[in-house]
């Protein structure tokens, strides 16, 4: 079955079910010995007798593309540098995207939303198999899923969701990044301060992580006469910007309690800030520092009790991807449009070395 032949059919089916996803699958073997000619077979059993057994093996496990040959993937990610949970999520997907496994991977990085439209683009022209889209921001990207769609390569979103119509991306993988925000609010609000001065360090504009952990807390200080921002501003993602958003409030004298802040190493940063004013923060201290990803360093900070809360963020969606793919290339129905990965958040006074060993990234 030819590439885009696949993908309509499978639309169409999602549009029949209404929500698609992820599931049990057969091997490409078995999907090769299912649709392949009687004079394909023939030939095929005749090159399999002669190649070596090992190759045979891995020629089974791999979940070739309709006509044999490896799958090819576009993979639009953010910078890997940008944060410990990035470094995780990059680290995944070239792990799972390998020749090994039956696919031929490309990737693309950037931080902003018009170098990754090009990216994409790009990968379309090239006609691969599918694209992998971890979007920098929610919008924009009508125009080019639709130019994937058309030119029938299957379009999966990871990590991050975006504002497009669902029926121009077969399944979404991603975070609850809303949910991330209330739990962490949340906690914040069980704390039980009299008052709440916030110094709030946001991610990247626009991005689906900023708008969910933005979105609770900006809700809860306007509900709220006692919880105040001191200052709100976007360090993306970076320690030292961070850190530099914090020695400002501090060089202006203005009072704060809380440090809110959007990552990990924004929240290291922001402490590097506290420590060289001889600031103490985290429990029963004078700052409460408040931090996502669940870095393994950042969570044994709270097991040391300097920070307060992490909020896991789940960076290992591959396997994930990996299943749709193979459902697809099946000709399987997906049942699941998005699937949520399953996220916690982590105070200091209960987190234990476990935790640390078991949920760091």
């Amino acid at each position: 079955m030819k590439k885009k032949a696949l993908v309509t059919m499978l639309a169409v089916s999602m549009m029949a079910a209404g929500l698609a996803g992820c599931g049990g699958s057969t091997t490409a073997a078995t999907q090769a010995a299912a649709t392949t000619t009687a004079a394909a077979a023939e030939a095929a059993a005749t090159e399999a007798t002669e190649a070596k057994s090992e190759a045979a093996t891995e020629a089974e496990k791999a979940p070739a593309a309709a006509d044999g040959e490896l799958i090819r993937v576009g993979i639009i990610n953010n910078d890997p540098n940008e944060s410990g949970y990035r470094t995780a999520n990059d680290a995944d997907m070239k792990a799972m995207f390998t020749k090994e496994n039956g696919y031929d991977a490309s990737f693309a990085y950037s931080l902003k939303n018009d170098e990754q439209i090009t990216a994409a683009q790009k990968f379309i022209q090239d006609e691969v198999d599918y694209l992998l889209l971890s979007a920098a921001d929610t919008s924009g990207w009508d125009s080019v899923l639709k130019d994937a769609q058309d030119a029938g390569i299957g379009v999966i979103l990871f990590d991050r969701t975006i504002d497009a119509s669902d029926d121009l991306y077969l399944a979404s993988i991603v975070s609850d990044m809303n949910k991330e925000g209330e739990t962490a609010v949340n906690w914040l609000a069980g704390q039980g301060l009299e008052e709440y001065n916030i110094i709030h360090i946001q991610g990247v504009m626009g991005s689906a992580a900023q708008q969910g952990r933005t979105g609770a807390l900006d809700a809860k200080v306007a509900a709220e006469a006692s919880w105040n921002l001191v200052t709100q501003q976007t360090a993306e993602w970076n320690s030292e910007k961070a850190q530099q958003i914090v020695q400002s409030v501090i060089d202006s004298g203005t009072s704060f309690n809380v440090i809110y802040a959007e990552n990990d190493d924004m929240a290291k940063g922001a402490v590097a800030a506290l420590d060289k004013a001889n600031i103490s923060h985290g429990v029963g201290k004078d700052v409460i520092v408040m931090g996502f990803d669940c870095n393994k360093w950042a969570l044994q900070e709270l097991l040391d009790q300097n920070w307060n809360y992490d909020g896991q963020c789940n960076p290992f969606q591959a396997s994930y991807i990996d299943e749709i793919i193979k459902k697809v290339q099946n000709g399987e129905e997906l049942t699941e449009k998005t699937i949520i990965m399953d996220e916690k958040g982590f105070d200091a006074t209960t987190i234990t070395a476990d935790d640390v060993e078991k949920y760091g990234i």
